[in-house]
């Protein structure tokens, strides 16, 4: 029992954990989207102000301060990442659960993209690697869909990985400023409850029922607890580790679809999630010395 009390094995399962909590996150939206009138953005509104709260309150607490340096790259970090949380909500309301799960992690395609056209970075073997197996993965998972008429849920599902993939580039040039991790998050956060709240507004708001409660409870709970644990994942245990057991949300989507909401995938959809799964693990291994 005492390696499991070791940083890396807590790693480990604050990762399985953080995994868990995303997969049902995407369960509970879908079946809310599913069982009440909601639009996929009040679910997101219902998603993101949790953490806004949260972050907000503990930030008040401790005294820290709101005000940055760095309001530009904080504007394109959080606009982008909001508009690839909408975009990822949205596809939850129309795709099979695996597939807009998947569909969110080939954002490691774009971000490699991203790094070459916008920070001009050398394209590495590994690079050349992630855009050649996961622009596969990506046609092999979208060939049945677009034949099936999903094509503008698996354009917007494709779109939400690009913003997904700018996020998280600005995100990286954001740390290396030194930049506390609470602040980014928290803006984040707001941007993104902001926005989708204003968007439900123009959609109009529905009354949640007594029975939709603990769904919009779940929601809310599940995104936190996932954020939160991959967090502290980060924090103790080993960067790959953490990094590749993430893409387990896409395994427990596929087990979750099948089984709540009888989906089927063809042997064309799971060659293309394993592609996707392959090209992200490649992209976060070490660079041999």
């Amino acid at each position: 029992m005492s390696r499991f009390l070791s940083p890396a094995w807590r790693g480990v399962l604050w990762s399985l954990f953080s995994s868990l909590n995303f997969a049902l996150m995407g369960v509970i939206t879908k079946a809310s989207a599913q069982h009440f009138p909601f639009s996929s953005n009040e679910l997101a509104t219902w998603r993101n102000l949790p953490a806004t709260l949260a972050l907000g309150g503990f930030a008040l607490l401790r005294g820290q301060r709101f005000a940055t340096q760095h309001l530009r790259a904080h504007v394109i970090r959080s606009v982008s990442g909001s508009v690839s949380t909408l975009l990822y909500f949205y596809t939850l309301t129309l795709l099979p659960l695996a597939t807009a799960v998947t569909l969110g992690y080939s954002s490691a395609i774009f971000l490699a993209l991203l790094s070459f056209i916008l920070l001009h970075e050398h394209i590495t073997h590994r690079t050349v690697a992630v855009l050649i197996i996961g622009l596969m993965g990506v046609v092999v998972l979208l060939r049945p869909g677009f034949s099936a008429g999903q094509a503008w849920g698996l354009s917007c599902g494709l779109f939400g990985a690009a913003a997904t993939g700018l996020a998280h580039l600005q995100l990286r040039e954001m740390s290396a400023t030194g930049e506390p991790a609470w602040r980014i998050v928290f803006y984040f956060s707001l941007v993104s409850t902001l926005m989708s709240a204003m968007l439900a507004t123009a959609q109009g708001w529905h009354a949640p029922p007594l029975a939709a409660l603990p769904y919009l409870f779940g929601i809310g709970a599940s995104g936190l607890t996932a954020q939160l644990a991959l967090t502290r994942a980060y924090a103790v245990g080993q960067k790959f580790t953490v990094a590749a057991l993430s893409y387990l949300t896409v395994v427990y989507s596929v087990v979750f679809g099948h089984y709540l909401f009888r989906e089927t995938l063809g042997w064309q959809e799971m060659a293309g999630i394993a592609i996707i799964i392959a090209a992200g693990l490649v992209s976060i291994t070490r660079n041999p010395h």
